[in-house]
């Protein structure tokens, strides 16, 4: 019985210790950007996120995300467009089919957290920090952050001078307790 209790005792320290596991629930999260074309701002969002996660609030130092969407699930309310985005020239799906990020570093920032990490577009990474929140909900959390990148420095979009060079990007991931 000893034994039996504190093998129980040890388990539970590690779940505290590395935090609980969750998955990104894909049809409840969005991955939306932003950006100016010609001057007005256009946008979309992408499907297709996937991966783990590694979260306790406490012990966020410790938490891991590694997160994937499907670069060939870009919606932009147009299937030209779309269509267009998915060509060599700006996620070159065929090539780079994922988008990815890996945590590096979380750290508490007021009520909420600043992670920093990186962010993976058509086989070049880049270093990001962004600040989020993380709210319990339904057995998880939702995660909501907000950052911008230059899509010149994934090599996307090519020259185009009519394509703004900043995109904002919105994420609201819930994820499930595995």
């Amino acid at each position: 019985m000893k034994r039996i209790f504190t093998l129980l005792i040890t388990v539970c320290s590690l779940s505290i210790i590395n935090g609980q596991q969750y998955e990104p629930v894909d049809d409840k999260s969005t991955i939306k950007f932003g950006i100016k074309n010609f001057g007005v701002g256009t946008g979309g969002e992408f499907k297709g996120i996937e991966g783990t996660i590694e979260f306790d609030k406490v012990n966020a130092d410790k938490a891991v995300f590694v997160i994937t969407v499907d670069a060939a699930k870009v919606n932009t309310d147009n299937d030209s467009r779309d269509s267009h985005l998915r060509k060599e020239e700006y996620f070159n799906v065929v090539k780079f089919p994922k988008i990815s990020f890996k945590s590096e570093k979380i750290t508490s920032k007021g009520s909420g957290f600043t992670m920093s990490g990186s962010l993976t577009i058509k086989g070049v990474t880049k270093s990001i920090s962004f600040p989020f929140t993380a709210v319990p909900k339904d057995d998880g959390y939702q995660f909501d952050g907000s950052f911008q990148i230059n899509r010149r420095d994934f090599g996307v979009g090519g020259n185009s001078m009519v394509l703004g060079d900043n995109v904002t990007l919105t994420l609201s991931v819930f994820a499930k307790k595995k």
